[in-house]
């Protein structure tokens, strides 16, 4: 199973981000969008894993949201991976926090101590919003309807929640199979 940790947003704030970037949906219909369950910030992907790695990373993750009160996080501002003049993957900003910064660099450590694989970029917190698969593709059109969407919100990460995607009928679907509320215990 495909596994990743993430900050799952509330119902309504993913359907406000999925509605806000309905622009770019319709700018580029061949890039393969997010449906509104499926937004969320990843803290790390962990890639395919056996059932018998849910337990420790769950026990790990809630070790780890233990030391933490919960973080406040702006979301605003549309771009690329690498640019939105060679999209690969289109996103929506996160402000760096400090405190989220941390938050990640102790779950990399959590992971880390399990034998998972540390990652080597730096961290650059964001929300996907779709993936280029196929081109030809016509950045410009991408790079107009992004300049129009003028999106900003503020979130509140108050827990980490172990993600399993699975393909149903060809499209992925993401489930929590373990959860950690932020906060002392």
């Amino acid at each position: 199973m495909r596994l990743f940790i993430a900050v799952n947003f509330p119902g309504e704030m993913r359907l406000a981000i999925y509605a806000a970037m309905e622009p770019l949906r319709l700018a580029a219909p061949e890039i393969r969008w997010m449906d509104a369950p499926r937004i969320h910030l990843t803290m790390k992907f962990l890639g395919e894993h056996a059932e018998g790695a849910i337990a420790p990373l769950s026990s790990a993750l809630a070790d780890v949201a233990a030391r933490y009160d919960p973080v406040s996080v702006e979301l605003g501002g549309l771009n690329a991976f690498p640019n939105l003049q060679q999209p690969r993957v289109v996103w929506l900003g996160v402000k760096a926090d400090p405190k989220l910064e941390l938050l990640h660099h102790d779950v990399e450590g959590a992971c880390a101590a399990l034998g998972h694989a540390v990652e080597a970029r730096a961290y650059r917190p964001h929300v996907t919003l779709g993936r280029v698969k196929e081109w030809p593709l016509d950045p410009a059109r991408i790079a107009v309807a992004a300049r129009s969407i003028r999106f900003e919100a503020a979130a509140t990460v108050d827990a980490l929640d172990l993600m399993v995607s699975e393909s149903v009928d060809g499209r992925p679907v993401y489930r929590v199979v373990g959860s950690a509320a932020l906060g002392r215990e």
